[in-house]
């Protein structure tokens, strides 16, 4: 018997001697483990008039790692100077090169500072990405490259107004309508409305307006107010033959990176950016997954089968770390990219209690105006508030002087109890302002 427990207990010793080996095998890096990039172009001059045809293409090799691995590659682009900190980050699965339309690097150069029609520098380098603590970074490589102005110019004079949106004017502008790219006198208007009525309207004037006599989608000059339930809308208006549609259009983000895939509230509520024809959200996830859906519902839903930044009905969750994130998607060519951001937010007794009550109140991007921020409308309580970064007091602006003008650290600003619209103005980082506005 005891033979047979030696033998026993030899064979254990030598099968956890043999895994240890193989677990040492599987995860010794081979310390010259590199990926080498190249560009199919340094020089790089962007037009309008070429958008759709390819632009540049950087490739890499595939690193030795010394062992079997399934790497994931990050292809990160920068100013000339800067240290990836706040990269555009373009995420290509385990594809080895990555190929850019004319308006995607466009948009990824303009998104970086780079000036309109002025040659700027750039630097770019990839991430062979093992896990969350094993990555290896492939040396910089330079390029020159030219941008064009990309906003577009989606504008109309037409306007939603109405009880259910602006007190009929008295609270506010219109809530604008935009161009549908493609079709002349067809326009779009995303807005969340009150219980209420609305009419259409142009130049925020009287003189042209329309109702629907009839609820029967035709419209008629100086027609019946158009009656409406609260919630989340996209409007169509077509000049052309005077009808309109309006539907329930919301798009959110769903997931355990969010909001437990809906079962601990609704989604986070993208936003249109007309000047891009993108939809963006600028919002804290929690590490763990997410996808896109339209109105809160599984009906419509999109995720991301390759973890290229493409877009697939139906597709895999995509995996995020916890962060602040900054997200773009576009829904017409159903692309999408994400990069770590900076919220501002509003903290203080005139609202959350210094944060002890829950988390600082957002601000929006204004997606027109580089360096500008919004809240449209906040309760705020009798007390003093601030505003910071990410819901911490590392960056943090009040007001020593009450001017108007912020600084770094500063006073708290008093608050009395009501509803506000409060801006700030960073478009000069050494001096930023801000506004509160009763509402």
């Amino acid at each position: 018997m005891k033979g047979i427990i030696n033998k026993i207990w030899m064979l254990l010793v030598v099968s956890l001697i043999a895994g240890a080996c193989q677990e040492d095998e599987l995860t010794v890096l081979n310390p010259n483990a590199t990926t080498v990039v190249s560009l199919s172009a340094t020089d790089i001059v962007l037009e309008e008039s070429n958008v759709g045809q390819d632009a540049l293409t950087v490739n890499w090799t595939e690193p030795d790692f010394g062992f079997s691995a399934a790497a994931q590659y990050k292809l990160l682009i920068d100013l000339e100077g800067g240290d990836f900190s706040t990269a555009q980050t373009i995420t290509t699965g385990s594809q080895l090169s990555k190929t850019f339309e004319t308006a995607e690097l466009n948009k990824i150069l303009v998104g970086l500072g780079a000036e309109p029609k002025e040659a700027g520098n750039f630097i770019v380098k990839v991430m062979a990405v093992l896990s969350k603590t094993v990555s290896i970074d492939s040396d910089v490589m330079s390029f020159t490259a030219t941008p064009y102005a990309d906003k577009l110019d989606l504008s109309s004079p037409w306007g939603v107004v109405g009880s259910a949106y602006n007190d009929w004017g008295g609270a506010g502008p219109d809530a604008p309508f935009y161009k549908v790219q493609g079709q002349p006198g067809v326009y779009v208007a995303y807005v969340t409305l009150k219980d209420g009525e609305f009419k259409i309207r142009k130049d925020n004037d009287w003189t042209v307006n329309y109702g629907d006599d009839g609820l029967d989608g035709t419209l008629e000059p100086g027609g019946a107010n158009i009656p409406v339930t609260a919630g989340t809308y996209k409007i169509t208006f077509n000049e052309n033959d005077l009808t309109y549609t309006i539907e329930l259009y919301s798009w959110g983000i769903v997931g355990s990176a969010y909001n437990d895939w809906g079962g601990a509230g609704p989604d986070a509520q993208l936003q249109y950016d007309p000047f891009t024809d993108t939809w963006r959200i600028q919002v804290k996830l929690l590490t763990g997954e997410f996808k896109f859906r339209l109105n809160n519902d599984w009906g419509v839903n999109y995720g991301d089968d390759g973890g290229d930044g493409t877009l697939e009905p139906g597709g895999a969750n995509i995996v995020v770390d916890e962060g602040y994130y900054e997200i773009i998607v576009n829904f017409n060519d159903f692309t999408y990219t994400m990069q770590e951001t900076q919220i501002f937010g509003v903290v203080g007794s005139g609202y959350n209690d210094w944060g002890n009550a829950g988390p600082d109140f957002p601000f929006q991007k204004d997606f027109g105006n580089e360096g500008m921020y919004y809240i449209d409308e906040i309760t705020l309580l009798d007390g003093e508030i601030k505003f910071r970064v990410n819901n911490d007091w590392t960056v943090n602006y009040g007001d020593d002087g009450l001017d108007g003008t912020l600084e770094e650290g500063g006073a708290n600003i008093p608050t009395t109890a009501g509803v506000y619209r409060i801006e700030l103005d960073f478009t000069n980082p050494s001096s930023p302002t801000y506004s509160i506005t009763q509402k």
